[in-house]
């Protein structure tokens, strides 16, 4: 008894050291990536050799290796190589339901290269459901993916692929001129078996085009090289191909030739692979295994057999099983179909709606970059515009052209304004906008922008009341720049729309957690008044009351829409109440976090505030650089007002060289300019000089080129168009703080 003991405790000791040792094996990455890999290899063996059965089998052993190891990588790859393979045996449905899978985990970890594959082989597969629009969708997708990642294989055979879709549907021009991209690629880079086929389906569209010689000459072509390298499933497509050409055009005896070759490969192929069916190979293999079940029934059976009674019994339960196990199977089989075909169609939806998400992130990157372009196209005219018109009114016009100027002048500053209004719509819509919490003095805050608007507000005779909640604290952390921002668009609407009336602008708390206070920010006006139609509406872009408001009032309509895009970034809530000739209310409500902080500290604008006499410009020099004639006009002038010499060069490389030249004070940088941008130059001139003072001149948005700017070695930015204010504040600052460094010194 003691030695049974004994032996157990040994089979024991060995399957756990069994089990520890496979576990150990298991989790190993490179063993288990090395098992994934050669299985998948292996299924690409039987594939070849048209054994899909074992192939499949392949895939699903390598697919349980990859989720138990959660490679990622491996199981898309899996997944779409399962698409293909179920491609291949004509089981569509399923092919989407397995891309789908792999679509979902490439995208997830950015796999570009297999997610191009993928779509690829979506394509095929709705290019055999005959679904061709859908089909060309995906093959779009993986040309994407294949230009991006420069694999020009996949991607001529996916534009080849592309160009047999436009055949199905009859767009010859089309299909032409994608073969054509393919073949170029294929002839660049020696892709044999793409050329052959490109040139064979080229046939086929010059034979539609009424092309026949060079359909026949094409086809003729892409045979030899098939033949050449014994490409046989295309040669057996060719021959056919060549076949009915021939036919077309009256040469009887040669199509009767190619028919022939084409009929003696047809049966050597079908051949090889008539004995490879993947339901035959599925289920002979079941077949034998119910085969050994029955043979090990029979002889249970047959040792049974003396005891009458068992035998008895187990032929009861046994009819009584057969019977419901036949109930079950119907069931589940029924339930199984209706499963199937929603998750069919659960996942065809799910690459239309993947396939769509790709498309809007196109168009929307498509449409911050045209906006980026127009708004430095209009950026630059508008400097010349509003440039000239300051001039132009600085050097004693003619009375009578004193208006005009002032119109000019105000055109070009209402289109500056409503340029600005659209970026931000946009940055707000691609929530490009970043919240910047800094401690500030809310009422103080308030006070100011009442201030800035109390000229406005006096012009139609409107009179602004504020009332600050005596119980709520002033100092608070938030984005104050974007809370002046909103207050700054109501009030102004407010005073806009209201005349010989009054304003009311209330502050106080709703709701405290901890350091957060929630408030309530009210704006009311006894103005005009909104309907309520228009109020349904009123957040929206380009709205406003009325064509007839929009004439008398002026405005772009876009000032509610950035609130409400501002509001909401803030984690805020807006609302309007409204009356026709009674006035209008509105009120937001937005988190604040509290501070102790006695009296924040308010940001100063940096601008000179001294004496510019103080100051001696004989000996200053300035290098303007700029390649727009007008533009160079308008700053020269600018200067000579301030009394200040400049020199003026049109590109970055005579910018750089005049800079190790000459002993310049102030560098005036375009950005965008022919050979060398302004920013290169910037870098070039860092390299030598680290203490000039460099202003970037540009049209671009700041915000979005920020950090270039910074990287470059910008002392600071001066955006085209800029008010002349402004400018001259900038550079009189600089060279203050320079003549300051020197006195010191």
């Amino acid at each position: 008894m003691s030695q049974l003991k004994n032996y157990i405790y040994v089979i024991v000791l060995l399957l756990t050291f069994g089990v520890s040792a496979q576990k150990s094996i298991d989790e190993d990455p490179e063993i288990a990536q090395n098992n994934i890999n050669y299985r998948i290899t292996q299924s690409q063996e039987e594939l070849e050799n048209y054994n899909y059965y074992n192939a499949n089998k392949s895939l699903d052993e390598a697919l349980g290796l990859a989720e138990k190891v959660n490679n990622k990588k491996s199981i898309g790859l899996i997944y779409a190589l399962k698409g293909r393979l179920q491609l291949i045996i004509d089981e569509e449905d399923k092919a989407i339901k397995s891309l789908n899978k792999a679509i979902e985990v490439q995208r997830i970890i950015n796999d570009n290269i297999n997610l191009g594959t993928s779509y690829k082989i979506f394509g095929d597969v709705y290019l055999a459901k005959k679904d061709y629009y859908s089909a060309l969708d995906s093959y779009r997708a993986a040309k994407s993916k294949f230009g991006e990642e420069e694999l020009n294989e996949q991607l001529a055979e996916t534009l080849l692929k592309e160009g047999k879709t436009y055949i199905e549907l009859k767009n010859y021009n089309k299909a032409r001129d994608v073969i054509e991209q393919s073949l170029a690629i294929a002839k660049k880079y020696d892709y044999l078996n793409i050329q052959s086929e490109a040139l064979i389906n080229h046939s086929i569209v010059y034979n539609k085009l009424g092309n026949n010689e060079k359909a026949v000459s094409s086809g003729i072509e892409g045979l030899r090289i098939a033949e050449d390298n014994k490409f046989n499933n295309i040669l057996n497509q060719g021959y056919l191909i060549i076949s009915e050409l021939y036919n077309n055009t009256g040469n009887y005896k040669l199509s009767r030739n190619f028919l022939k070759k084409h009929l003696k490969l047809s049966d050597s192929i079908r051949s090889i692979t008539k004995f490879h069916s993947p339901k035959d190979q599925e289920t002979q293999y079941l077949l034998n295994e119910e085969i050994e079940k029955n043979n090990e029934i029979v002889e249970k059976l047959e040792q049974a057999e003396d005891d009458k009674n068992m035998g008895t019994l187990i032929s009861i339960l046994s009819v009584a099983l057969i019977t419901i196990l036949s109930l079950l199977t119907l069931s589940l089989y029924k339930n199984n179909n209706i499963r199937l075909k929603t998750n069919n169609m659960l996942h065809k939806k799910n690459g239309e709606l993947i396939i769509a998400k790709e498309k809007a992130e196109l168009a929307s990157k498509t449409k911050a970059n045209f906006l980026s372009t127009v708004t430095h196209e209009l950026r630059t005219p508008l400097y010349a515009v509003t440039g000239l018109s300051n001039m132009l009114l600085d050097e004693n016009p003619k009375p009578e052209q004193i208006q005009h100027l002032k119109s000019l002048k105000f055109s070009g500053d209402y289109l500056l304004t409503f340029i600005n209004d659209i970026l931000q719509i946009n940055k707000i819509e691609a929530n490009k906008v970043d919240i910047e919490p800094e401690s500030f003095n809310l009422k103080k805050k308030i006070n100011n922008i009442i201030l800035a608007l109390n000229n406005s507000a006096q012009d139609n005779n409107v009179k602004i009341h504020f009332e600050y909640d005596k119980n709520l604290p002033e100092n608070f952390i938030a984005d104050q720049l974007k809370i002046s921002q909103i207050l700054i668009n109501l009030i102004g609407n407010s005073i806009k729309f209201t005349k010989d009336g009054d304003i009311w602008i209330r502050v106080y708390k709703i709701e405290e957690a901890g350091k957060i206070h929630t408030l309530r920010f009210e704006v009311e006006d006894n103005g005009i008044g909104i309907s309520q139609e228009k109020q349904d509406h009123m957040f929206e872009s380009f709205s406003q009351g009325s064509i007839q408001i929009n004439r008398k009032y002026g405005g772009t309509g876009l000032g509610l829409s950035i609130v409400k895009g501002l509001i909401d970034i803030l984690k805020g809530k807006i609302y309007v109440k409204s009356e026709l000739e009674k006035g209008t209310t509105f009120y937001f409500e937005i988190p604040l976090e509290h501070t102790t902080v006695e009296e924040a500290k308010e940001k100063k604008v940096n601008y000179f505030d001294g004496n510019a006499e103080d100051l001696d410009l004989t000996k200053v020099k300035i290098l303007v650089v700029e390649d727009n004639k007008i533009n160079q006009m308008i700053t020269k002038k600018i200067l000579t007002k301030m009394e200040l010499k400049c020199d003026i060069v049109d590109n970055g490389e005579d910018a750089v060289d005049m800079i190790k030249a000459n002993d310049y004070n102030i560098i005036l940088m375009d950005i965008h300019m022919p050979g060398i941008s302004g920013i290169e130059a910037t870098k070039i001139v860092r390299s030598f000089d680290k203490e000039l003072t460099i202003f970037a001149l540009t049209a671009v948005t700041i915000e979005d080129k920020m950090h270039e700017f910074e990287e470059a070695g910008f002392t600071d930015i001066i955006p085209k168009p800029f008010k002349q204010e402004e400018f001259e504040k900038k550079l009189y600052n600089a060279l203050a703080s320079k003549n300051d460094t020197s006195n010191s010194a």
